[in-house]
């Protein structure tokens, strides 16, 4: 009787989802790119990416977070077997969410105020937890591990960028109070004198980021499994009688 050899689980990495993964964030790059072209009346040196849907060309912007949230959910679904640990397991749950939430941005825009926070919540303040639970999993199994400084960074890109955004949101109030002027409840037309923009390129910064991290995961992923595919079957023999 035969008996064969188990491998190193990077066969049962999902080729389709890891490939879905990668096209839909590049997709969702693409279409922000595309925004900053079709609606220049957002600067975005201190617009967020969210008043795109207010603009002529929401469509767009709903089917950039549709994208966004389809390459979380695939990227989710093609390492579920590499989560090993508590910690990748729940990494994998809260790219899951994450991606529920950038899926809920695309229908509850900026005027739908608490189903649109609620889908900020999930699909920012996911990420960078899921990243670096993630991230840190994989670099520990032994197939990954060459691919350990490529996802350390990625992931810890994301949570950077989120603390390059609340820093910019600082610094655009402060100077804000600085002029005299109150915040504004809407952001007005063109930014006041004095006031520093910074925000909107945070803003893109982190959809970039988080957008490259799972791209980065989902290559490696991808290579791995290429790698499973094509390394031959072990079998050992076994000669018990009976």
């Amino acid at each position: 009787m035969k008996r064969r050899v188990s491998d190193d689980g990077a066969s049962t990495i999902s080729l389709p989802a890891g490939r879905l993964a990668i096209g839909a964030a590049v997709a969702a790059l693409l279409l922000l790119a595309g925004l900053h072209v079709l609606s220049p009346e957002f600067d975005p040196s201190w617009r967020m990416v969210s008043e795109y849907a207010n603009g002529r060309f929401g469509w767009i912007l709903s089917l950039m977070f549709a994208c966004w949230g389809l390459s979380s959910c695939a990227l989710a679904y093609a390492i579920r077997s590499q989560a090993r640990t508590i910690p990748a397991r729940v990494g994998v749950v809260l790219l899951l969410l994450a991606g529920v939430g950038q899926g809920m941005a695309a229908v509850f825009d900026l005027n739908h105020v608490i189903l649109h926070n609620v889908a900020g919540l999930l699909g920012m303040g996911g990420v960078p937890v899921a990243a670096m639970l993630i991230s840190v999993s994989l670099s520990r199994i032994q197939a990954w591990s060459p691919s350990r400084r490529a996802l350390l960074i990625a992931a810890n890109a994301t949570w950077i960028s989120v603390i390059l955004l609340a820093a910019s949101f600082v610094v655009m109030v402060t100077t804000f109070m600085a002029t005299g002027m109150a915040t504004p409840a809407q952001p007005p037309k063109v930014l006041p004198a004095g006031v520093i923009g910074l925000v909107g390129w945070a803003n893109r910064l982190l959809v970039l980021s988080y957008c490259l991290w799972a791209v980065t995961v989902a290559r490696k992923g991808i290579k791995l499994a290429g790698r499973s595919a094509h390394r031959p079957v072990v079998e050992e023999r076994d000669y018990r009688l009976g």
